[in-house]
């Protein structure tokens, strides 16, 4: 029984109240940037959500818990996270008008397993020193020898890069996509490491002149004193594939195949798609809403204009395995 039940009942005299249902949710984002909008949710409909952290081994303590889990909804980043847990059968479809209508169809599962929420484009940070504004066009050109020495980035296996090169394979080809890691490590002015924030304050340290970056690390670097100084020596850069638009990658919800609280559950996957949510989450994230109508902050408005890439990421995503292999085939981060 809930708190607010036992409150409940106690005004009533002690009768007994069924439990109201709540939503519990499993997320790999860290809950106090999806508070804000779950706080809006509960407001406005009387329903409780439950956030649980999950780091690690999301899949893993899904299936161990099985048809047993009280977990009604997932909520994870990056389009490979997402269908892994696909694969592993733990979800079940979702057949909502609304959600079919607040999201495009690139940016949710052809089998409604899966909805996106947000997006945040795989963009460059360049010098505004030592880069011009339009050296940078594409994501092929980063593999060009005028590079060499100039680039940094995170680990080549990492999620982020992993669904770049993905996306790298599903325009050009696995082929390609080798010669072109291979390329990029070539014009790497260190061994990748840190995370993409601190690419940032390499360029901003002189040690290479641009990085590969998610667009909401800009965001998150003005927000804080020390990191302000890297991110106002840069500026974003939307590169293309040169038969494409800008890559994205998502942060997403699914329904899990146990949930108990179906009814519930849905419904704030539909809100979570509302304008309202949509600008909320989006502004506290500094990312994209999925939304067309839905309102881009301020800030990630003054970071101009995205054209995104339009090969659906479910594609993307059933490249990962080959983007791995060719990573540790070239010795990316070696």
């Amino acid at each position: 029984m809930t708190l607010r039940t036992i409150l409940l009942a106690t005004a009533l005299g002690g009768a007994a109240l069924p439990a109201l249902a709540e939503v519990n949710v499993y997320t790999t984002r860290q809950p106090e940037l999806i508070q804000p909008v779950i706080d809006a949710f509960t407001s406005g409909t009387g329903i409780p959500v439950n956030l649980s952290f999950v780091e690690d081994g999301i899949v893993e303590r899904l299936v161990a818990e099985g048809e047993r889990s009280p977990v009604d909804l997932v909520m994870t980043v990056d389009i490979a996270n997402l269908q892994q847990i696909v694969d592993a059968g733990v979800i079940q479809p979702v057949q909502s008008d609304v959600l079919e209508a607040a999201i495009p169809a690139e940016l949710r599962s052809p089998d409604d397993l899966w909805f996106a929420l947000t997006t945040r484009a795989r963009i460059v940070y360049a010098s505004k020193d030592r880069v011009g504004e339009d050296e940078i066009t594409t994501y092929e050109d980063l593999a060009d020898s005028k590079w060499q020495g100039r680039i940094c980035t995170r680990s080549g296996t990492h999620n982020y890069n992993l669904a770049l090169l993905s996306a790298i394979i599903a325009h050009h080809g696995e082929d390609y996509a080798r010669d072109w890691a291979k390329a990029v490590k070539a014009n790497l002015a260190m061994k990748p490491q840190g995370g993409d924030r601190d690419q940032v304050r390499s360029i901003w340290a002189g040690e290479c002149d641009i990085s590969l970056g998610n667009t909401y690390y800009m965001g998150q670097m003005l927000r804080d004193p020390e990191q302000s100084e890297w991110a106002n020596s840069v500026r974003i850069e939307f590169p293309t594939f040169e038969d494409g638009g800008t890559h994205v990658n998502v942060s997403g919800i699914a329904m899990t195949r146990s949930a108990p609280n179906k009814e519930e559950a849905l419904q704030l996957m539909e809100f979570l798609a509302s304008p309202e949510a949509q600008a909320i989450y989006a502004e506290q994230n500094h990312e994209y809403p999925v939304r067309p109508d839905a309102e881009r902050s301020d800030l990630v408005a003054s970071w101009g204009e995205v054209t995104p890439d339009t090969i659906n990421l479910t594609e993307v995503a059933g490249h990962r395995a080959a983007a791995l292999r060719i990573m540790e085939e070239v010795n990316f981060d070696g």
